[in-house]
C-alpha cells in the first residue's frame, strides 16, 4: 500500500491563511494557539498566551524569528518559546505543526519545548 501519511494533530487553517510576519489565533480544544508566519515564510506554533500577562500574543508584531507582545513589549522566539526581553522571563509552549497539501495541523500535545500549557 503507498500514500503519505497524515500528519498528527488536527487541521486548524489553510497555509495561505497566515502571510509573512502574521500571525492567526486558533482555538484547539479551548486552547488558544498563535499560527505565526516569520520574516522568513517558516510557520510556527506558539501558545498564544504571554508569559508575563493574560494577552494575546497573536496580536502582536513578528519580526524576523520573534513575536513581541503588544501591551508590555516582551519577544518571544518562535522555535523555542523562550522571552528574549523583560518584562517576561517565562516560556510560552512551542507545539509541532506540519503542513500537509495546503492543510496546516498543529498537535498540541508535542510540545517541543517541554513548556506546560496554562
Amino acid at each position: 500500500m503507498s500514500g503519505s501519511a497524515t500528519p498528527a494533530g488536527v487541521v486548524v487553517c489553510q497555509e495561505g491563511d497566515v502571510e509573512v510576519k502574521a500571525s492567526l489565533l486558533v482555538e484547539i480544544d479551548d486552547y488558544p494557539v498563535a499560527i505565526v508566519r516569520d520574516s522568513y515564510g517558516q510557520l510556527h506554533a506558539i501558545g498564544d498566551t504571554c508569559s508575563h500577562a493574560e494577552i494575546s500574543l497573536s496580536e502582536g508584531d513578528v519580526e524576523d524569528g520573534t513575536i513581541e507582545c503588544w501591551a508590555h513589549g516582551s519577544s518571544f522566539d518562535l522555535t523555542t518559546g523562550a522571552p528574549l526581553t523583560l518584562p517576561a522571563f517565562e516560556p510560552v509552549p512551542v507545539f509541532a505543526l506540519a503542513v500537509h497539501g495546503n492543510d496546516v495541523y498543529v498537535d498540541v500535545n508535542t510540545i517541543l519545548n517541554g513548556v506546560t500549557p496554562q
